[in-house]
Formats: C-alpha cells, sequence, structure tokens
C-alpha cells in the first residue's frame, strides 16, 4: 500500500515548530518527506489540510484487565481505545487474576494479544507471587518472553527486604521496576486527599506523605541495589521534588511518569461525592497540579502515561468510598492534553511526543517513533480545528468511568496507520 498524506504539520520531539510538508509511505515505511511531492500511480491521497502529523503514542501504564476482569475491559477492546486516542503500542500492568507473575501467564496474555489486539501489546510482570508481597515471581521465566518491566502495582511491595533482594537479582538482566508507592496503613483504604475537601465530605483521606515515604524508600534501595526504578503516576509537588533531588545527584537510574488526571483535576472536582474522580493516588489541590506541570516541563518526569483502569458501570455506581478507584484514560489522553495545555500554550507539540511517544519506548528498550525517511509509518493525523464529544457511542473501551464523559474538547485523532495497516481514519 502506498499513501500520500498531503499539506501535514510535522510534529517532532526535537522542535516546538511544526514542519509543513507531504510524507510518501510505501510498504510500512516513509520514503519521502518534501514539498509538493507526486502521487505515484495507485496511491492513496489523503489530504491533511493542516492537520499535525505525530508519531503514534504510547502508553506505559494501562489496565487491560484480561484474563480474570474482562467485564471491566478486554485486551482487544482496550487496545481499540488506544487506537481511538492515537496510541499504537501499550503496556499492561499485571494485576490481573490470576497475577501475571510467571511465564505461563505472560505467554498467554501475549498470545491473546497477538490473536485480538491490532497494536503491540507489552506486559509487565509481577516482582512477587501473586502481588502478595512475600515470594519472588517467576522473574526469569518472564524475561525470556520479553518482559522488562517489574511492579506489583496496586500493591506496595511491602516488604522492603524482598524488594532489594528482587532488584539485586533482577537488575542483572536489564529489567527494571516500576514502583506504586503508598504506605498502606497510611494510605486508606481511602477515598480521596486528605485536607480541606476530605474533611467538608466527611470522608478520611489518604495524606501526601503516605505516597511520599515510599518514592524516596524504593529509590534508596535501587541506588542501594544499582537498579532502575521507574515511579508511577506520581501526585504530590513533594513527591515530584524528591525525584528531581535524586535525579540531580546523578548515581541512580530513575525515571518517573505522570498522568493527564493528575495535572487536570483535584479533589475540588470531586463535587457531590463523583466517583469519576476517585483515584489511587487520589487527586489532591491545585497547588500540587501546577508543581506537576512544571516538573514535566522540566523533565523531572520522563513521560506521560494514563494509569487507564476500567471499571463496570455497576461499581462505578456505589458509594464514594465503596467504589473502586481509578479512570479510564486511553481515549482521552491525547486530547485533553491539547485542549488544556497546548491551546493555552502551556506546552507544545515537542512536549507530547518527547513524554507520550519517543520516552515511553525508549523505556521499555524500544526505538523512538520519528516521522523521517527510512523509519516505519507509525503516525497520527490530529486535527486541531477539529472537537472531540467524549458520548459512550465515541469510546471504544469497554468501560466510561471518566471525568470527560460527555464533555466536548478541542482536538479530534482523525487518522492512526501502522505500516501497512490504516487502523483509524475519520478523514
Amino acid at each position: 500500500m502506498t499513501i500520500l498524506i498531503q499539506n501535514a504539520c510535522i510534529a517532532s520531539e526535537h522542535s516546538p515548530a511544526l514542519v509543513d510538508g507531504d510524507v510518501l509511505i510505501s510498504d510500512g515505511k516513509i520514503q519521502a518527506i518534501g514539498q509538493s511531492l507526486m502521487a505515484p500511480a495507485g496511491a492513496k491521497v489523503i489530504s491533511a489540510a493542516k492537520r499535525v502529523l505525530a508519531p503514534g503514542m504510547f502508553d506505559a501504564h494501562v489496565h487491560f484487565r484480561e484474563p480474570g476482569f474482562e467485564a471491566k475491559e478486554t485486551i482487544a477492546t482496550g487496545s481499540e481505545a488506544a487506537i481511538n486516542g492515537g496510541i499504537t503500542g501499550v503496556v499492561m500492568m499485571p494485576n490481573t487474576r490470576p497475577a501475571i507473575d510467571s511465564a505461563t501467564v505472560v505467554a498467554n496474555v501475549l498470545e491473546i494479544a497477538k490473536r485480538t489486539a491490532r497494536i503491540p501489546v507489552y506486559t509487565s510482570g509481577c516482582v512477587t507471587k501473586d502481588r502478595h508481597g512475600k515470594e519472588l515471581a517467576g522473574i526469569d521465566g518472564m524475561r525470556a518472553l520479553g518482559v522488562k518491566m517489574l511492579t506489583d502495582d496496586g500493591d506496595t511491595t511491602g516488604d522492603p527486604a524482598v524488594l532489594f533482594r528482587a532488584m539485586q537479582y533482577a537488575a542483572e538482566f536489564g529489567m527494571f521496576f516500576a514502583s506504586h508507592c503508598e504506605v498502606p496503613e497510611l494510605a486508606g483504604p481511602r477515598a480521596l486527599n486528605e485536607g480541606v475537601v476530605s474533611y467538608r465530605l466527611g470522608i478520611k483521606g489518604s495524606p501526601a506523605c503516605a505516597e511520599e515515604i515510599i518514592i524516596d524508600r524504593d529509590i534508596r534501595l535501587a541506588h542501594a541495589a544499582g537498579a532502575h526504578i521507574h515511579i508511577q503516576h506520581v501526585s504530590s509537588k513533594l513527591g515530584m521534588e524528591t525525584i528531581r533531588w535524586w535525579k540531580a545527584r546523578g548515581d541512580v537510574k530513575v525515571t518517573a511518569e505522570v498522568s493527564p488526571h493528575h495535572l487536570l483535576f483535584t479533589d475540588e472536582h470531586i463535587g457531590d461525592f463523583d466517583t469519576n474522580y476517585k483515584m489511587n493516588p487520589p487527586l489532591r489541590t491545585q497547588a500540587d497540579n501546577d508543581g506537576l506541570l512544571q516538573g514535566l516541563i522540566d523533565g523531572v518526569f520522563d513521560l506521560i502515561a494514563t494509569d487507564h483502569a476500567p471499571h463496570t458501570p455497576f461499581e462505578k455506581s456505589q458509594d464514594f468510598v465503596s467504589a473502586p478507584n481509578g479512570i479510564t484514560g486511553m481515549d482521552t489522553a491525547l486530547v485533553s492534553l491539547f485542549h488544556h495545555f497546548v491551546c493555552t500554550k502551556k506546552f507544545g507539540w515537542d512536549l507530547i511526543v518527547k513524554r507520550y511517544s519517543a520516552e515511553p519506548r525508549r523505556l521499555m528498550g524500544l526505538p523512538a517513533v520519528s516521522i523521517e525517511v527510512g523509519q516505519p509509518a507509525d503516525l497520527i493525523l490530529f486535527d486541531a480545528e477539529g472537537e472531540t464529544n467524549f458520548t459512550a457511542e465515541f469510546m471504544k473501551s469497554k468501560s466510561q468511568n471518566t471525568p470527560f464523559i460527555n464533555q466536548t474538547l478541542k482536538g479530534s485523532v482523525d487518522f492512526v496507520l501502522l505500516g501497512n495497516e490504516i487502523l483509524l481514519s475519520r478523514i
């Protein structure tokens, strides 16, 4: 298949400026970039009409729920939600049932993904068996099947000696550790940030220090073990500053991610006990969000990740304390980042490409995608003048537990191409 994309505004991680041009794609690779390129005979011609042409996004923190919780999401529906949001690769978290803690379960998940997903689906593996924090999981068997990220995501590895031993062992194989940071005894089970809003609503809150203590603990363990630690979904300004301090030392490999919802929403948005704003770590204050945004701009955060966490309508319709934590994110992430931050000139497309496409892939040992001659075709067209109405019909995730439901935001993912396959076209 040959495709000529005309009059695009090409985005790159290396420059805030968009470059006008045509892009010729054949046999799944970019063959030429230039002005007024001629369409070969039989080529499909797409008028970009000044849409942004960017590399496909990559989400390194998603919950596809399969196996075990298919009522919430499956690998098939989750990957379609990813495509709907301009995402062409993902990394699953291992808190399934059974947990992804052995070569057998990894092989099963990868087989399902190969059969049902139209994009590359990678998986992390557990640090400990069944995420219980006691006995090491089958790390070497998972490594042999390509697992690079180890995490008991959603459960803190409570015994630091177990985590330290795992770091010493797995770091030798080039694997790294992703940490969901919280002290369970401090954190809950509680439903929102401890502060003015929790007091007003009469609900016990989770203090930010419950997260910040483990951020520092796990980085210190990685420092001692010579391991790479990745801090997931940071929600507090002080937590971000702790990561900044360790990075400035330069003697430990630490990376970190921030989610769109921790940049966009605060505990004030919970309003009348809206469970679409209930997540873990919880939404905190505007001061925290402002600090996280600055950390993203400064490069303290290496990547943006959604922590896509679907739940059924029944589960989320329970009272605020009883409802499960988490929101969906892949259908909405790119458009919401554009609407709230690119349109307001807080940051540009170069940051989105770097932090939501290039660096997540590099974290997983994959080459970054770029719009350059000779590179594989892995790209999206984004209409900066369009709009997206996040109705239940628009969403491809099996669940729609998102604050954006029935909201209309500026921007639209109009086209997704991966190799020789057009995954989505609204043009």
